[in-house]
Order: C-alpha cells, then sequence, then structure tokens
C-alpha cells in the first residue's frame, strides 16, 4: 500500500497557463498523477515541453473542434489500459474523458459540460451526466475501485456557491444538475473534499470578468469522488485556491492504494 497524491485542475487552456509558469508549479508540487481539463489544445498544438514532462507518461483527449474542451493526464504510473471518451460519438467528439485503467482502481478525468449556452445544451448535459454514469456503474458493478475527477459545472448544494438564491435559476445550480450529484452519491460514491471539510466560502471557480475572486464569490465546481469501496482508504482532500493562473484552482486527494 502506498499514498498517491492527486491533483485536478481546469486550466482554461493548456498552453494559456504553460505561459504563467504551469511547468514551475508542476514541478514544485510533483503529484503522482495530475489531471487536467479544458486545455483547448490537440496534443500536436502542444510544445514538446509540454508533451513530455520529465518522469511522468501524458494522455490527451482532444475535441474535433478546434481551440475547445479537452482532457488530459499526467502520470508517474503505467496504466493497464487508457480508454478515450465514453463510447458514445455525440460526446466522445468533444474530447471531454479519459478513462485509465491502473489495475488497483480506474481514473476518470472528465470535462463535464456546461449547460448555459441554450435548452439544447443544457439536455447534452444532462444526457452526459447519464451516459457517463452508466459507465461508471458498469465497472463498479464488477468490484472495480473508481476515482472520478474534474470539472463537473455543477455546485452541488447551497453551500457549493457564494450566493445560491440569485443563482437557483442559472445552469451550474439548477434543481435537475444538483439532483444528478445527489443521483451520483446515492449510487455509492463519496464527494471526498466534504469527508473532511463541512466549511462554506469553499470554492474552485470564480469569474474573472468581476473579479470575483478577489472578493471570494465563487462556486465549487471541480471534485474529486470515490467509489464507496475506497472510503477507508482516503487520507485527505483539499481545494487549493492560491493557485493562480485559471478561472478555477486544482483540488487534491491523497489516496493509499
Amino acid at each position: 500500500m502506498a499514498s498517491l497524491r492527486l491533483l485536478s485542475w481546469n486550466v482554461n487552456g493548456l498552453r494559456a497557463v504553460h505561459k504563467k509558469g504551469f511547468l514551475d508549479w508542476f514541478d514544485r508540487e510533483k503529484p503522482d498523477m495530475l489531471c487536467l481539463q479544458e486545455t483547448k489544445a490537440a496534443e500536436d498544438q502542444l510544445p514538446c515541453e509540454l508533451r513530455a514532462v520529465p518522469g511522468y507518461t501524458a494522455y490527451f483527449d482532444q475535441a474535433e473542434r478546434k481551440g475547445y474542451s479537452g482532457v488530459a493526464l499526467y502520470t508517474r504510473m503505467q496504466p493497464k489500459e487508457v480508454r478515450h471518451g465514453l463510447g458514445v460519438d455525440r460526446f466522445d467528439t468533444e474530447g471531454r474523458t479519459l478513462a485509465v485503467d491502473f489495475g488497483s482502481f480506474v481514473l476518470f478525468n472528465v470535462y463535464f459540460p456546461n449547460g448555459g449556452m441554450s435548452p439544447e445544451r443544457l439536455q447534452f448535459k444532462m444526457d452526459f451526466y447519464d451516459a457517463f454514469l452508466d459507465c461508471v456503474e458498469a465497472l463498479r458493478k464488477k468490484g472495480r475501485h473508481i476515482i472520478i475527477c474534474g470539472d463537473v459545472n455543477t455546485a452541488h448544494n447551497a453551500i457549493d456557491l457564494a450566493r445560491p438564491k440569485e443563482n437557483s435559476t442559472i445552469t451550474g445550480f439548477l434543481p435537475q444538475e444538483r439532483a444528478w450529484i445527489d443521483k451520483l452519491l446515492a449510487a455509492g460514491y463519496i464527494d471526498t473534499f466534504r469527508q473532511f471539510c463541512t466549511e462554506g466560502s469553499r470554492y474552485t471557480w470564480w469569474d474573472m470578468k468581476t473579479r470575483a475572486r478577489e472578493r471570494n464569490v465563487g462556486w465549487r465546481l471541480d471534485y474529486f469522488f470515490v467509489s464507496e469501496s475506497l472510503r477507508g482508504s482516503l487520507q485527505s482532500a483539499a481545494i487549493m485556491p492560491d493557485v493562480m493562473g485559471s478561472d478555477h484552482c486544482p483540488v487534491e486527494l491523497i489516496i493509499e492504494l
């Protein structure tokens, strides 16, 4: 058994955050795994220093549309299998999912859709949620340990955003979006951060246009969930609000596996 430190961060453009000292931060933190969302780049668009970080193997899932979506994983552990997408074309063309089998557990690094553009886009988000849960449940029911991380694009409860009343009709805090997280937890998954912190004012995203970060008027949109089978393996979970470079900040999970 060994402790693994996993970090997850929506970087809002990997090439953009690279110019803001990303690799220096990465070298200081030295996680066992780093999961990134909203990379906004195909692998061949990245400079070599981002594709080949010493000590890590990198995997990328990219959208067909240029400069959009995308996820990446840097790992010190060698996976047994890496799967791109959920196996559903309408979702997988957007480059939102890496499912990585490490043998003792399966890691899902996911950039869940935003539902704010239109009613059709909100339905796309809800359909993605359901397809994703079907995918992880198929594995969990086979006895696999599951770790899920990424930008879920929904604040679960009123404690998870600064202004819940004002945002009760806004995507990201709609009843049906929040109910899906309830469904995920009821199916046997744990919101790891809430196992260690029950306080409010802990957020992972702030609106840049209104300089909301300076006032900590934010939302908790980024999560690590684990299957109930890993409850006893949890060591800590945290938010890293002092890390700059994106409108999101990283989240951390330390787990014994």
